[in-house]
């Protein structure tokens, strides 16, 4: 059965967790208490997420980017820049994934104190831009296993700001260890019933190759792994080509992009008698609307595998792996 991996907590617990920084306090272990309050700063949900989840009630976590917005591409505005100027603690994910403003953080460095959460992740682990670059693709929150080391790296952080909430940093840490390894599991079964033809997996840019990577997927975007790329119609064109050759029966769009290159693979493919639907919408680089259980990293990956695999035809529960998906 699917929900043997579950991390079995109880429904206060898990809503608790889920939702990290919506609720404070975590299942019984002690807040660390002291005087004042340090503000983070995180570029991405992903990573605001993962910082309220693993730090103690005393700390205000803010996203700089919200629901749908594009990393790739962002921009910051002079409010922005107060706002980042201000914190204790910035946590940008590195790897150019916020490719716009990497001379900002530069700037930022000499008197606030910048982490690169996602260069926690070893360079071995890594996936690169392409052949001719030494740059990485920077979408490594696609592998859960991946996102252990950028946990760690935060907890780590964390650490050494508030030494005094170690243990109470750790045992958070622990428990979202183990959230990751229920969604790696619960991943590997539902597309082990997949048959190998079928684990073909197209988006609208190259975001999901570490997720191909962990759950043995061919993966095809439309556009690059940077969204400031733009798909030309000999890319749409050979898309087209390998999906009719392949049989593909849906596609997949993303949250954070247009539609548009999508619904131009379903008309071409029709026009060459070949029916293909969208499988539904992924979380790519960026989550759910805040204050939903789409909204935290695990329940935008819980999302993510659901729907590829039951548009895929794996067996796979409507709500998910911890029963909380919006349907």
């Amino acid at each position: 059965m699917i929900c043997n991996y579950k991390v079995e907590l109880s429904v206060m617990q898990r809503r608790t967790f889920l939702t990290s920084g919506l609720a404070a306090g975590v299942f019984g272990v002690p807040s660390f208490a002291q005087t004042g309050r340090i503000n983070v700063v995180a570029t991405i949900g992903m990573l605001s997420d993962t910082v309220s989840v693993l730090a103690p009630s005393n700390v205000r976590v803010e996203a700089l980017m919200g629901a749908g917005v594009d990393p790739h591409s962002f921009r910051q505005t002079r409010s922005d820049v107060v706002k980042l100027s201000k914190a204790d603690l910035v946590v940008k994910h590195g790897l150019y994934l916020e490719a716009q403003m990497v001379d900002l953080f530069e700037r930022l460095s000499a008197r606030v104190d910048v982490f690169s959460a996602g260069e926690q992740v070893p360079e071995a682990e890594r996936l690169p831009y392409d052949e001719d670059s030494n740059q990485f693709d920077p979408h490594v929150w696609m592998d859960p296993q991946l996102w252990k080391y950028v946990a760690r790296g935060i907890a780590n952080k964390l650490t050494v700001l508030m030494p005094g909430a170690k243990d109470e940093i750790s045992d958070r840490l622990a428990l979202f260890n183990a959230q990751l390894d229920a969604l790696s599991n619960y991943g590997t079964q539902v597309f082990s019933t997949l048959p190998a033809k079928s684990k073909v997996l197209v988006t609208a840019h190259d975001a999901f190759q570490y997720f191909g990577r962990a759950f043995d997927f061919e993966v095809q975007g439309v556009k690059g792994i940077s969204t400031t790329s733009e798909a030309g119609l000999n890319r749409i064109e050979r898309l087209v080509s390998f999906i009719v050759e392949n049989d593909l029966k849906a596609i997949f769009v993303e949250s954070s992009q247009s539609d548009r290159n999508m619904r131009a693979l379903i008309e071409g493919a029709s026009a060459r008698g070949h029916t293909l639907s969208l499988g539904g919408t992924l979380f790519s680089d960026a989550m759910g609307t805040p204050g939903t259980y789409e909204g935290t990293y695990i329940g935008m990956m819980d999302h993510n595998i659901t729907t590829i695999a039951r548009a895929l035809g794996a067996d796979a529960p409507i709500r998910g792996l911890n029963g909380d998906l919006s349907i």
